[in-house]
């Protein structure tokens, strides 16, 4: 990675802080902090469900967000993100180029522990997440810790599959496919949303596939052996199922929001090896195989 471009997209506002308010993004961990959070930060599942989809009390922002600060470039994980987040810029630049668009880069803000979002207040707890309305990834880096200690996702493309499949979510964004599902998710029943959610996620998954494909082929990326095993194991390990057999011996698929370990395995692996946006349609699939 060493001779890798840097993206002028990534804002580092660590320190930071502002009002509380529920978050309404679209997050890689949000089945981890709600399966997990009592053993790992000992905070009620229940209660960080109910922010992440909107329930419990909101209370109005106090004032606007503090404004970023330049990132360190000597400090190897921000150069790591900040280098990972230009490939996608790249890889994205051509495919929307190929479709006659212009993609519009997405920011990468890094923060530390909770901050002011357009989707409501970002929780480091949740994990990384999109927020469609700001188009901004929020990313509080102590999550690849957690991804090494606690969820056995080691490695460095795993953590790079992270912030592919969060501009993956970008992508769905430019592309309308967000607006769209909300907009059925907002006139069916919870197992209709659960299943649009759990289509939507492996999409994004697929995508970060595509993306690590075509950085390959195309920006001359070298993975080095055992590189796509991580970012296949990291899905794995993030499964619905795995998670809910993890923390609690039992699972409940209607209650899928993320997908399967096999499901998201399965996409991340179609993208990988197909690098092709056309593979990525999970809402052609009903099995969401």
């Amino acid at each position: 990675m060493n001779d890798q471009d840097e993206s002028r997209n990534v804002e580092d506002v660590r320190g930071s802080s502002g009002g509380f308010r529920p978050v309404h993004g679209i997050s890689l961990g949000t089945v981890v902090i709600a399966l997990v959070a009592g053993w790992v930060f000992g905070i009620n599942p229940l209660q960080i469900l109910g922010l992440l989809s909107g329930g419990g009390t909101s209370s109005v922002q106090t004032g606007p967000p503090p404004a970023a600060t330049p990132v360190d470039s000597n400090d190897p994980q921000v150069k790591f993100v900040s280098q990972i987040l230009r490939s996608t810029e790249q890889v994205w630049g051509d495919v929307f180029q190929s479709m006659g668009r212009t993609y519009e880069q997405p920011k990468l803000r890094l923060y530390r522990d909770s901050y002011p979002t357009a989707c409501g207040l970002g929780e480091a707890a949740a994990g990384p997440f999109y927020c469609p309305q700001d188009r901004i990834v929020y990313l509080d880096l102590s999550f690849f810790d957690l991804m090494t200690r606690q969820l056995g996702a080691p490695g460095q493309f795993a953590h790079a599959y992270v912030i592919g499949h969060e501009v993956g979510h970008h992508v769905q964004n430019l592309l309308g496919t967000i607006e769209h599902v909300d907009a059925l998710r907002s006139s069916g029943s919870e197992a209709q949303s659960n299943a649009l959610s759990v289509r939507l996620e492996l999409q994004a998954d697929c995508f970060a596939g595509v993306w690590a494909a075509k950085a390959q082929h195309e920006r001359g990326w070298r993975f080095e052996q055992g590189d796509v095993e991580t970012a296949v194991n990291a899905a794995a390990q993030i499964g619905d199922d795995t998670l809910q057999r993890k923390s609690r011996g039992t699972v409940v698929p209607e209650t899928f929001t993320h997908g399967t370990s096999e499901q998201r395995v399965n996409w991340l692996k179609r993208g990988l090896e197909t690098g092709d946006l056309k593979a990525c349609d999970t809402f052609a699939n009903p099995a969401g195989r």
